[in-house]
């Protein structure tokens, strides 16, 4: 019998797969750290003998060099692919034989040209399980954006998913279980649901983009309405799954440099790095270094990374609790942020308790908000939640400033303006506060509890009208 585990990352919303059968194993998308498919492989006593790859990912660095360089199992990608090192090819069609299974390529073009999703046929030949990359989501399909060339536009490639999904998944029997590569929360799609697996027939009965009755025209229509830009990180980690990158092992043992608090503030004065302090909001907001921006660990933190940093070049270096600094640097990698160049010993205390100089951001209830609203207007207000959850509801007159977009729009706020910044709860606000106080924006004040606090207060009237302005700080697509 062949075994079938998916290998869930909540952070990135990401599924790998690891597959088994007779001996012999395949891993699809692997995540840059490759060591626990290794130590997977090994513990059952089989040969990894192939890596698969759905296509060129844009939202995280795929473990394929790595995971191929210690297994010499070839990477495999599906037609249209090419690539900057070794890899193989496959034809549409094409099958692998893995232990006494079959992989079949299916080449699925839409999200991606060289998309490809990979159907399992078991030890009877039946069709079994469909791993369907960023094709098929559960509940949402993959979006058309984010492989433009000049002679291909959005619409163009969302009519090759509309034929991908007709020709080539829909026709697959009902049972067929589906195993995509992401879930709620990835950037890669619209509204994904929380489920990470589900099957054809549920998939054709439930997902809005597989309505029978759905012409290729409404379905470009409902698939590109509506997108916000993708994150600014995506073409860099595209070019490093393409191109070629670092060794995970290179990586963190560079990142692996234990600085003293003065040996960490020479580090940061020599190189200019951006210092990331990945601790709980709460702890960052009671005391911070100077400068240092906060994305915590206990959040979505890759994606963040990647969409705020933007930069994977820039050097790092990294305030994370005692004992989480390998964690840190491994998340980070994910994303393509290689240049970690040290952690300081001892995280923030250490900092501390050396006498230098710290920095705090306030937090001030829902109640004392509506204070300050009354003394100072309502557009010293940020609501820095995403666009669909600002067009569901928001505090009347409060304008739309998504943490994904602070790039985009800081350049509309005031330095000498004081700001309150609120989220749904507090983990995204204390990163837009931190972010605007590295930047100079010295009177950022932060609201416990975020829009929910302000909504149970009954002190803000709620709506969900949205006006041009906040449209365009979204980041919204004008698809021609």
């Amino acid at each position: 019998m062949h075994k079938i585990e998916q290998i869930y990352t909540g952070c990135l919303a990401q599924g790998a797969y690891y597959i088994e059968s007779e001996g012999e194993a395949a891993v699809i998308d692997p995540l840059r750290e490759v060591q626990p498919y290794l130590d997977r492989a090994e513990k059952s006593g089989v040969k990894i003998k192939y890596v698969f790859e759905t296509h060129f990912h844009a939202d995280f660095v795929s473990g394929h060099l790595d995971l191929s360089e210690k297994t010499g199992a070839p990477i495999v990608y599906g037609p249209n692919a090419q690539t900057g090192f070794e890899s193989y090819t496959a034809k549409d069609g094409e099958v692998f034989q893995l232990g006494k299974v079959r992989i079949k390529v299916l080449h699925t073009p839409g999200h991606t040209m060289e998309s490809t999703s990979y159907l399992l046929l078991d030890e009877n030949g039946k069709e079994t399980a469909l791993f369907s990359g960023d094709t098929l989501f559960i509940g949402d399909v993959g979006r058309p954006d984010l492989a433009q060339k000049s002679d291909l536009t959005i619409n163009d490639l969302a009519g090759y998913l509309y034929d991908s999904l007709r020709n080539k998944i829909m026709t697959l029997p009902d049972e067929v279980i589906v195993y995509p590569a992401h879930g709620a929360g990835s950037a890669c799609g619209k509204n994904m649901s929380k489920e990470t697996t589900s099957t054809i027939g549920l998939q054709k009965a439930q997902n809005y983009a597989l309505r029978a009755d759905m012409s290729k025209e409404q379905f470009i229509y409902e698939v590109t309405d509506g997108l916000t830009a993708p994150p600014q990180y995506f073409p860099l980690n595209v070019k490093m799954n393409k191109q070629g990158y670092e060794s995970f092992d290179t990586v963190m043992n560079r990142a692996a440099q234990a600085l003293t608090p003065a040996g960490f503030e020479e580090a940061a004065n020599a190189t200019g790095a951006t210092l990331l302090d990945v601790r709980t909001a709460q702890e960052f907001a009671k005391g911070f270094i100077p400068n240092s921006i906060n994305i915590g660990l206990d959040g979505q933190f890759a994606p963040w990374v990647g969409a705020l940093l933007m930069d994977v070049a820039q050097p790092v270096l990294l305030i994370a609790p005692k004992g989480q600094e390998e964690e840190s640097i491994t998340r980070l990698s994910r994303v393509g942020f290689d240049q970690v160049i040290g952690y300081l010993k001892g995280g923030f205390e250490a900092w501390e308790n050396a006498g230098n100089e710290v920095d705090q951001i306030v937090s001030i209830t829902a109640s004392e908000l509506a204070e300050k609203v009354a003394e100072l207007g309502v557009e010293h207000v940020l609501d820095a939640r995403r666009p669909g959850e600002y067009a569901a509801e928001h505090a009347k007159d409060v304008g739309s400033f998504p943490l994904d977009y602070l790039n985009d729009f800081v350049g509309e706020l005031d330095k000498n303006e004081t700001y309150f910044i609120h989220c749904a709860g507090g983990y995204r606000s204390m990163i837009m506060a931190s972010i605007l106080k590295a930047r100079g924006f010295e009177n950022v004040v932060d609201v416990a509890g975020g829009f929910k606090a302000m909504k149970d207060s009954g002190l803000f009237e709620t709506t969900d009208y949205v006006c041009p302005n906040s449209l365009r700080r979204q980041g919204v697509k004008e698809v021609a």
